[in-house]
């Protein structure tokens, strides 16, 4: 039951690609609202065990990498058969652990705190025995690539081993042991005169009684509460009851640990109610508050637009109280909000990098090209806004998403859902397109619906919004946009030949009639930005304007040719890539590549926008750490991808992100904010059958991908109608039926 001779030789190596190479102390605040005044403790449970198997050598041996300097390292402590200790989350090994398989006749049923338990427990085994059973992920929805490859540890390691700062030990179920004739409080105090632990918890206050002013006096025995209605076996009163009697539990302990929704109880459809008191009543009777269950890859309340970040600054930088510490999976987000981001409210400090382009507004938090979405966009930092047009049946340029209205709005539920087409020029299946309707019809009698980018992993935005917001003209927009702090508008452009071919819509020709009625042709204020696929669109606008023009690289591309980037200079002042053209994933490990893109594109001059970034963890590799900050940063610092601008659903995480004093400069940043390197995370996996298999290289961009025909002359079609090419279809099965009508009739005259 020993640290496992390849663990650490593995994981240090593996921990030089992860990060560059770099080193400064956080960011430290000014002041704090914790108890001490001191800055919130960070304490990894079980190590990083969001990535890692809790309670393993590399969840533990990879919190000093990844995480303020400072951060405690936590251990659920369990008891063996003949009475050592172990570090496991569940009491019931089966849960973190391949015991079953190693043990397959090994289960049984015991009381724990008066719940008949089935299961395998380590009351049934020697250390001798467990020697053979290997850590496995507790929650299923976590990487498993490292299960069965890693040995249960000893308490004793976790102090011998990882020179952590602190180390937290957790008792929760000592009645259950006493069961068997184990003293869990025997066994602590023999580990406390070889190591001292900062830390003690435990939800039973016998234990705690039991251990005071026999531990050192360094050591803080914190009370750890349940669930409000469970009961605490010592008292019999339920942890709900024990909460108002905080004075009491200060006479054995000096601190609680406690639910993070004690503190921020949410509602049933997971919205955030105001805060309790329980922060300041505890501070008040001078105990310390511990916030726990905080994990990255956990459904977070909705107000935090799936940001780690932002709940972490709500419960330690919210300006009316700090908790003292919070229990993650993820250390580097609350040590990225420690060292890094709290008190920026007051900041003047703005790092201008990278631009930020919003992508259909703050689309994260509200319906697609919506008014909301744009005014959030902008109260949340965005520095561009952009606008995708489409065109309606009566001409109109508008606002939206995509020209299938089925995607965005609520189209296929309206009286409009029977005008279904399929037009293969724009997509194989049937849809409701914009130049279907007038915009009458889409503006007094459809809603908006939020893009759910993300539900093949049952993950839905803002619920309550869904369908809030209204819908925009090109010309609303355009309004709208000029009297913001901005520093420009991009407007995309997509299915240019189409329209002219099939509606008769020239609509190159309307946009730069919009821009010119709205006086955007005659400013210098805000820069005016056109994006396409096509190189046509943007061939036409340089022939016609002096507008900022964005070449959009659809497919995923190693590299461009010199050919290429000389054929790009012709029509494009930027460029942008998508984030598995810069960092490509297999499994969802980011992948080395030799070849970089970005550097390639930004020595020819072209300044690179990376498209599109969200915050939600499932978006995300796992090198990312489930964390849209650490995502950011990679892509912008110089020792990553270094790109000039972020096209993002959600604008104010990368607005925060410029505010940072950890962001202004390179030189000197943290372990924690440093660039992830791709192919380090793969590298920690010991099973090769398990690693990410090798990716065939992505193709070279060349000179034939960029060129194109001019766009063709603008057809003369009467309206666009519902269903072009059906219309066109009908228009011309009608003119034969005319003709054979006059035939007939000649006949009979």
């Amino acid at each position: 039951m020993g640290r496992g001779s390849h663990g650490c030789s593995v994981l240090g190596s593996s921990l030089l690609l992860l990060f560059c190479l770099g080193s400064a102390a956080a960011q430290k605040a000014s002041t704090w609202k914790t108890l001490s005044g001191n800055p919130p403790a960070i304490i990894a449970k079980g190590g990083f065990s969001g990535l890692f198997p809790d309670s393993s050598d590399f969840a533990y041996g990879f919190v000093a990498a990844a995480s303020s300097p400072d951060t405690a390292l936590w251990c659920d402590v369990q008891l063996t058969k003949d009475g050592a200790g172990i570090c496991l989350p569940d009491i019931r090994m089966d849960n973190c652990t391949n015991i079953a398989n190693v043990y397959p006749k090994g289960k049984k049923t015991y009381s724990v705190n008066g719940v008949s338990t089935p299961g395998w427990f380590s009351v049934d085994y020697d250390s001798t025995g467990l020697s053979k059973v290997n850590l496995v992920q507790s929650l299923f929805s976590r990487v498993p690539y490292y299960d069965g490859t890693l040995p249960i540890l000893p308490v004793e390691s976790v102090f011998a081993n990882y020179k952590a700062p602190a180390v937290w030990l957790n008792v929760q179920h000592d009645s259950f042991y006493s069961q068997f004739n184990l003293s869990m409080r025997s066994y602590i105090l023999s580990v406390s005169k070889q190591y001292i632990a900062d830390y003690i918890s435990s939800p039973e206050v016998n234990f705690l009684t039991s251990l005071s002013g026999r531990v050192n006096k360094k050591t803080k025995l914190v009370f750890r509460l349940l669930n409000e209605l469970a009961v605490e076996p010592s008292t019999n009163q339920t942890y709900g009851s024990m909460l108002k009697n905080l004075t009491f539990i200060k006479t054995f302990a000096s601190g609680i640990l406690v639910p993070k929704n004690y503190i921020w109880p949410v509602t049933q459809d997971n919205y955030l109610q105001p805060s309790t008191s329980v922060v300041g009543d505890a501070h008040k009777a001078g105990l310390e508050v511990y916030a726990a269950d905080f994990a990255n890859d956990f459904l977070l309340s909705y107000n935090y637009s799936y940001d780690p970040l932002t709940e972490y600054l709500n419960f330690i930088d919210n300006g009316a109280f700090s908790v003292d510490g919070v229990l993650t999976d993820f250390p580097i987000t609350p040590s990225e909000a420690i060292g890094c981001f709290s008190n920026l409210n007051n900041s003047k400090t703005d790092n201008a990098k990278p631009l930020i382009i919003s992508h259909n507004g703050a689309s994260g938090d509200y319906p697609d090209c919506t008014d909301l979405a744009y005014q959030k966009a902008v109260t949340d930092g965005a520095d561009v806004i952009d606008c995708p047009v489409q065109v309606t049946k009566d001409g109109i340029p508008i606002c939206m998403s995509s020209i299938d209205l089925m995607d965005v709005t609520t189209v296929s539920t309206s009286q409009f859902s029977s005008q279904t087409t399929v037009i293969k020029d724009i997509k194989n299946g049937a849809g409701v397109y914009s130049f279907n309707l007038t915009w009458d019809d889409i503006a007094k009698n459809l809603k908006p619906k939020i893009s759910n980018p993300m539900t093949t992993f049952d993950v839905y935005r803002n619920p309550r919004n869904k369908n809030a917001g209204s819908f925009m003209r090109l010309s609303d927009f355009l309004a709208f946009a000029k009297g913001k702090e901005l520093s420009g508008v991009m407007i995309s452009i997509e299915h240019a030949a189409f329209m002219a071919e099939k509606l008769g819509f020239g609509v190159v020709d309307a946009v730069i009639k919009a821009l010119d009625d709205s006086g955007y042709s005659k400013q210098t204020a805000q820069k005016v930005m056109i994006q396409s696929t096509n190189s046509s669109v943007l061939v036409k606008f340089k022939e016609q304007t002096k507008y900022n023009l964005v070449y959009m690289l659809e497919e995923d591309v190693r590299d461009a040719a010199p050919s290429s980037l000389a054929d790009i200079k012709k029509f494009a002042n930027a460029v942008s890539v998508r984030t598995t053209s810069i960092y490509p994933e297999s499994k969802h490990y980011l992948i080395n590549q030799t070849s970089h893109i970005v550097q390639t594109l930004q020595s020819a001059g072209l300044p690179v926008y990376v498209y599109v970034l969200m915050n939600e963890f499932v978006s995300q590799p796992n090198d990312f750490f489930a964390d849209a900050t650490t995502q950011i940063n990679t892509y912008v610092q110089k020792k990553g991808a270094g790109v000039d601008g972020i096209i993002t659903d959600f604008p104010a995480t990368v607005h925060r992100y410029r505010l940072s004093p950890c962001t202004s400069k390179e030189s000197n940043l943290p372990t924690f904010m440093l660039p992830v390197q791709p192919g380090g995370l793969s590298g920690t996996i010991i099973d090769p059958a398990a690693q990410p298999p090798a990716m065939a290289p992505m193709p070279l961009l060349t000179d034939s991908d960029v060129a194109e025909s001019p766009l063709p002359p603008v057809k003369n079609v009467t309206a666009p109608a519902p269903g072009a090419s059906r219309a066109i279809k009908m228009r011309t099965d009608a003119s034969i039926i005319v003709a054979l009508l006059v035939l007939c009739a000649s006949l009979i005259i």
